[in-house]
């Protein structure tokens, strides 16, 4: 999906032009303010996603994991 390298230097480029900070940075950041990151293991599954693919720290849920979480925190995204 990245289009051999070209999706995610043209995605670099836009966000250095930007003044954005980059992924990485933006993925500290977030951990620091307590987000959690968890990847849906049905979507894992059907995109052969594998679990050693991902960052270090995520989480795994399915569906129910997801509908639990609004109770629990002021925001919650689904991307």
């Amino acid at each position: 999906m990245h289009l051999l390298g070209t999706g995610t230097a043209m995605m670099k480029y836009a966000m250095r032009k930007k003044h954005v900070k980059m992924i990485p940075e933006l993925i500290a950041a977030a951990r620091d303010a307590g987000v959690r990151f968890v990847a849906c293991t049905m979507s894992m599954d059907i995109m052969g996603i594998e679990r050693d693919e991902l960052l270090e720290n995520v989480e795994f849920g399915g569906i129910a994991t997801f509908l639990d979480a609004p109770e629990k925190a002021s925001v919650n995204l689904f991307i």
